[in-house]
């Protein structure tokens, strides 16, 4: 088989993309116009992880940033050279460095006595996940066969238990690092092996055979994913709500990427069985329990909404990184001679809205009537107040138990083929 006599250059995003997905790289570096544009939900992601990594170069001050952008890579390189042989420069924000057909840019270098140095991989996320060990180890792979000596590598991520206090970011309190040089070192050997098996794919004419499965959502939506699932068919077997990745590979087995194609001796939960049916059918479910189950209300019936922000660095005192803070309601209020009403609270101020977001939704809600949520997202919420509004706690605690979620009635009492086993507000 004909091998291309070049690959193209990798960088530390690319390795991990390999890892997680060979294809998924066979596309970034061949087919790169096959990717989704990237969403705004997405960019806040990245957004995030940048606003985090400027303020965690502040543990180490006296640094210098490069600031070649990543389409002027050798540019980057021959001046992280230049800095390092300043030893009055204590720290590198994003230095780079190219080795062994890899390129990386390390978040915050740290320089130590006798040439060594500390590598700071920086992630706005609250805990150690298992792809942050390949991550610095990649690092440590290509820095060392730049001649570097490392002493410590690991992660610095955001403590979702520090508060803030109002006044001034205690950022000691705020990061918290992960050793994992004794990882990164007992992982080399793996790093060599799989950086040269991605290489060795990279050279082949065609591209790796993957097939889209729950893979391609974790840990985040793949950006190739509507590509690769287009020739789907309507009603995919991915659809069947909480199918487990055994239960997947034992429909690939048997050839069935249909619902309506599964056999009707395999074994499925009695929701995912539901599906089959309605999907087989044509029909929609409804059980005889959903009309009595939706008319168990009282009088004056409240439809309730909440949108809410979570800063990753928190905003107010009071709060810890990623706490929801809600800053927004909704309820339309339906009366029993069916006439309705709208309500709503919206803070246009950067400040804390939660006491006066609380005190208006209180004084909407009133002292009875079911109160209609979708998901237990609004529950979570009010729990919340609850505990920082002392003063509000009891009323609170009263809304809470009208509360009725929709979205469980619905899980257990009605499917649609258009569902697609989603059963999210907007499906």
């Amino acid at each position: 088989m004909m091998k291309r006599q070049t690959v193209p250059t990798l960088s530390k995003s690319r390795f991990l993309a390999g890892l997680h997905c060979p294809l998924r790289l066979w596309h970034q570096c061949y087919n790169r116009e096959l990717a989704s544009e990237v969403t705004p939900a997405r960019q806040a992601i990245f957004d995030t992880g940048h606003e985090v990594g400027r303020l965690a170069t502040r543990l180490y001050p006296g640094g210098v940033l490069i600031e070649e952008d990543y389409l002027h890579h050798e540019e980057a390189v021959q001046s992280t050279l230049t800095i390092m042989k300043n030893p009055n420069v204590p720290a590198i924000y994003e230095a780079a460095f190219l080795e062994d057909g890899v390129r990386v840019r390390a978040d915050i270098l740290v320089r130590l006595e006798g040439d060594n140095w500390n590598l700071i991989e920086v992630k706005s996320s609250t805990s150690l996940k298992n792809e942050h060990h390949a991550d610095v180890a990649i690092q440590y792979h290509v820095l060392r066969l730049a001649g570097l000596a490392i002493k410590t590598a690991g992660i610095l991520s955001l403590n979702n238990q520090y508060v803030y206090n109002g006044h001034q970011l205690d950022l000691e309190q705020l990061f918290s690092f992960y050793d994992l040089t004794d990882e990164v070192l007992a992982s080399q050997e793996e790093i060599s092996l799989e950086l040269r098996w991605l290489k060795e794919m990279l050279a082949e004419e065609k591209a790796p055979e993957i097939r889209p499965s729950r893979h391609c959502k974790r840990p985040y939506l793949c950006e190739f994913w509507e590509h690769c699932t287009a020739d789907m068919p309507d009603y995919w077997v991915m659809d069947l709500a909480g199918i487990s990745d055994n239960k997947l590979n034992d429909l690939a087995e048997l050839g069935v990427e249909d619902i309506r194609h599964i056999p009707e001796w395999f074994a499925l939960t009695e929701l995912q069985e539901r599906i089959r049916h309605c999907v087989v059918d044509g029909k929609e479910y409804v059980s005889r329990e959903l009309g009595r189950r939706l008319l168990e209300v009282e009088y004056p019936l409240y439809f309730l909404d909440f949108e809410t922000i979570s800063p990753a660095i928190p905003r107010y005192a009071g709060t810890r990184p990623y706490e929801a803070i809600p800053f927004q309601w909704s309820v339309h209020v339906v009366h029993e001679d069916g006439t309705l009403a709208h309500h709503e609270y919206l803070c246009l101020e950067d400040r804390d809205p939660r006491e006066e977001f609380t005190d208006r939704l209180l004084q909407a809600l009133g002292e009875k009537g079911t109160i209609f949520v979708y998901t237990s997202y609004e529950k979570g919420i009010l729990i919340a107040l609850m505990n920082c509004l002392p003063r509000c706690s009891e009323r609170l605690a009263s809304v809470v138990a009208r509360l009725e979620d929709l979205h469980a009635t619905i899980r257990t009492h009605y499917y649609h083929p258009r569902l697609h086993g989603s059963f999210s507000l907007k499906s």
